[in-house]
Parts: C-alpha cells; sequence; structure tokens
C-alpha cells in the first residue's frame, strides 16, 4: 500500500454534519468524493426556507463551504450530481447553480426522485479534484490539471462539460438521447434513445481519443424499469467493444438507477466514469500502459453477465449496484429492509475482501432505498459495517428498484496500491 495514500475523512462545522452515518468529504488519492448536501442550515439543523430556490442556494452553500475548509475552490469541482422532488424545477434549480459556476462548468447530471431525506425539494453532490494528494506535500507524478472537453458530435449544454478529466478519470456528464444535429430527442421508444445515449458517450469518448472499452462505471437512469431488458438489449451491442475486450469478456460496473423524471422528459440517461491512463496532463513515470483495467468477480457475491462487479483502475475500485441477493440461491435475502440491508453489505463486503481490501478503504456509498422512511432502519445495519461512519454517502428514494428490492447499495472502494500492484 502506498504510504503517500490514504483515506481521509473531514467535516467543518459550516456545514451539515452526519456524525456517525457519514463524512462531509473524503478524500483518497487525487479526488475528494462529498456526501450529498440536503438544504440544511448548519447553525440550526432545519431545512431552508424559501421554496425550491431556497433549498438549491443552501445545497451549494454547504457544498461550497465543505470546498473551501479543504482548501479547494468551485473551480476544482469536476462533478456535479443533482436530484430534485420535481423534474420542473430544475429551471429554479439552474437560476442559483450559474453563479456558483459563473466560468468553468463541471460535468453535470440531473434527475428527479421519487423521494429526499427529510422530504427535501433538492439534494446536491459533488466530486472534487484533490491534486495535492491526501498527504500533504507528497510526492506528485507532475503536475495536475483539469481538462475539459466538448465535442460537436453529442449534445451540448451551456450549463455542464461533456467531460472532464482529472489525473487518472475522465467523468462525463449524464447523456440524455438527444440529437448532436437537432438538439431534439431521437425519434422512437426506449429502444432508440438508449442507443442515441451510447452514441453520445461513444462520440464523447472519441472526441479524447479514449476507446468505448475504458468506461469503468455506468449509471443508467430510467423512468421505467420494466424497460430495463430493452435496455440490455441495445447494451449488448456496444458493449464489449473491442476484440481485446470481447476476448476478455469485459464489461464494466453498473447501477440501474429508477427516475421518477429526466430532462426533456426522457425515458433514459446514462452516465459513465472513464479511466484516463495518461494522466492531465501525461506524465512520464505513469504512460497510458502502466495503468490498466482491472475487472474482479467473486463467487461470494451475485453476479451477472452485463456487469463486473467491480472494476479498478489507477486508485478506485468501482462496485456494481449490489442487491439483497443471496449469492449461493440467488434468491431475495428473506425479511424487510433490516435483512435486505444486510445482504446488500455482505455481498459488498464479499466483493471488496475478494480484492485485498477491507471495508475501511471504502470512500463513498450510494443507497437507494423503496421507502425513504427505512433510513433509519437500513442505519441500524450500515453501523455495523461502517462504525465510524467515515464514507461519504448518498441515500436516494426510489419508486422501484430491481426484482422488487427495498434497497440497493454500490460503493467506490479505494484502490491504494494501484492497477497494476507494486507500482507505487
Amino acid at each position: 500500500m502506498s504510504s503517500y495514500n490514504a483515506v481521509l475523512a473531514r467535516n467543518t462545522e459550516n456545514a451539515p454534519t452526519d456524525i456517525g452515518h457519514s463524512s462531509q468529504t473524503v478524500a483518497f488519492s487525487h479526488y475528494n468524493n462529498l456526501s450529498a448536501q440536503l438544504p440544511i442550515d448548519p447553525k440550526t439543523g432545519e431545512l431552508a426556507a424559501g421554496g425550491i430556490k431556497g433549498q438549491a442556494m443552501q445545497c451549494f452553500k454547504n457544498i461550497k463551504a465543505i470546498v473551501e475548509s479543504i482548501d479547494h475552490s468551485m473551480s476544482d469541482v469536476v462533478k456535479i450530481t443533482i436530484f430534485v422532488k420535481d423534474i420542473k424545477d430544475i429551471e429554479a434549480v439552474d437560476e442559483v447553480y450559474k453563479p456558483f459556476f459563473p466560468g468553468y462548468v463541471p460535468a453535470r447530471t440531473v434527475a428527479a426522485a421519487a423521494a429526499l431525506p427529510m422530504d427535501a425539494l433538492v439534494q446536491v453532490e459533488a466530486i472534487l479534484s484533490n491534486g495535492e494528494g491526501t498527504i500533504p506535500n507528497a510526492p506528485q507524478a507532475g503536475d495536475l490539471i483539469k481538462i475539459t472537453n466538448n465535442t460537436e458530435n453529442a449534445p451540448t449544454c451551456s450549463l455542464s462539460t461533456q467531460t472532464v478529466a482529472f489525473s487518472h478519470y475522465n467523468h462525463l456528464s449524464a447523456q440524455l438521447p438527444i440529437e448532436a444535429k437537432s438538439g431534439k430527442l431521437v425519434t422512437g421508444g426506449v429502444k432508440e434513445q438508449a442507443a442515441q445515449c451510447f452514441k453520445n458517450i461513444k462520440a464523447i469518448l472519441e472526441s479524447i481519443d479514449v476507446p468505448f472499452d475504458d468506461i469503468v462505471k455506468l449509471n443508467i437512469f430510467l423512468k421505467d424499469l420494466a424497460d430495463r431488458n430493452v435496455v440490455d438489449d441495445v447494451y449488448k451491442t456496444f458493449f464489449p467493444d473491442s476484440a481485446i475486450a470481447r476476448a476478455a469478456a469485459y464489461v464494466p460496473a453498473r447501477t440501474f438507477i429508477a427516475a421518477s423524471g429526466l430532462p426533456m422528459n426522457a425515458c433514459v440517461q446514462v452516465e459513465a466514469v472513464v479511466s484516463h491512463g495518461d494522466g492531465t496532463p501525461p506524465q512520464a513515470v505513469e504512460d497510458r500502459h502502466g495503468l490498466i483495467i482491472e475487472a474482479n468477480n467473486t463467487e461470494n457475491a451475485p453476479k451477472c453477465p452485463l456487469s463486473t462487479q467491480t472494476v479498478a483502475f489507477s486508485h478506485y475500485n468501482h462496485l456494481s449496484a449490489q442487491l439483497p441477493l443471496d449469492p449461493k440461491t440467488g434468491s431475495m435475502a428473506a425479511g424487510g429492509v433490516k435483512e435486505q440491508a444486510r445482504q446488500c453489505l455482505d455481498n459488498i463486503k464479499a466483493i471488496v475482501e475478494s480484492i485485498g481490501h477491507v471495508m475501511d478503504d471504502v470512500v463513498k456509498v450510494n443507497i437507494f432505498l423503496k421507502n425513504i422512511a427505512d433510513i433509519e432502519a437500513a442505519d441500524e445495519v450500515y453501523k455495523d459495517f461502517f462504525p465510524d461512519g467515515i464514507p461519504a454517502r448518498r441515500i436516494v428514494g426510489v419508486s422501484e428498484l430491481p426484482d422488487q428490492a427495498c434497497i440497493q447499495i454500490d460503493a467506490v472502494v479505494s484502490n491504494a496500491e494501484g492497477t497494476p500492484p507494486m507500482t507505487n
């Protein structure tokens, strides 16, 4: 394990704290992963007044306070994710958003959730660069800068950048099924829309000379989870994309998310995290071929032919969403949300341990609940796996989950030894 990288959790009194459950920001290597920020006034602990605009303002103020508490600025934000209760509110949120990003705009994802904690109207999270590493004055491979890119071959937006690269990752804005030339939704149903989303991602990657098979993680937002099989049929035509990937049967990690609404009333939206092997800018000590994508599956967690349980690149492992399925029987765990939460976390623990890591290496956890009121019950189990409440966290209420589950969890885990091992 590198002596220069450590999971570093930090909190400031200038933003809401959730001690025991999550940290405001968790840094590892060259990224800070922030917990999703609710519109809570840190002084009162209450939701901000003022409707959607007042709540959006509080979310961004909280993010800014966290960012500044670790000696960064909002221009260091690489990716923003916004969940609203009503997709129509995104215009009001955008009015608040613009002053926080007056010049540079990060990659961005917007979706509506069935419910948010505390019955909030909006929730915002961020991924932030951490150029100095997680131990000050640690040796660097070279100067690290953000690289932004837009191509005319995919839809452009004045409020987001198609892809923002920092260190060894490209973070893409969620791609809607919009035709780049017309700026309109593609004609057809979910099949045609899914294909357009993947075409847009491919166009973005081609514009930065990155192969499609360098995708590490995909998040697929669907208005109707019953459309999963249709999306999978399209998905198979894009993955694997190359002879090398086909030989290895490589498919990225993946999460399906039921959205109660998407921009432009789309049926589907897809976001991607992609490797960026040469660093930003290219680094002499770590060229593109010194880092490889490592995909791993274990018999001790549920398998899926269309996704990999965990995909490592550089200093992170991205895990596929884990449902409460018993890996031995393939059946849903018996019981309610507590039993299902435990099965999800048991599956994550099995995956983490199968790659030589421990749960203390988890940087970020994303929890999706069918009933947002189940947070407290899920947290009783969660504490057994994260007794110190270190990882950053996001909780979203969704209208449905695959296989009629009550809960679904995915995670981002540190990968201290790099890929391949012994590169430090």
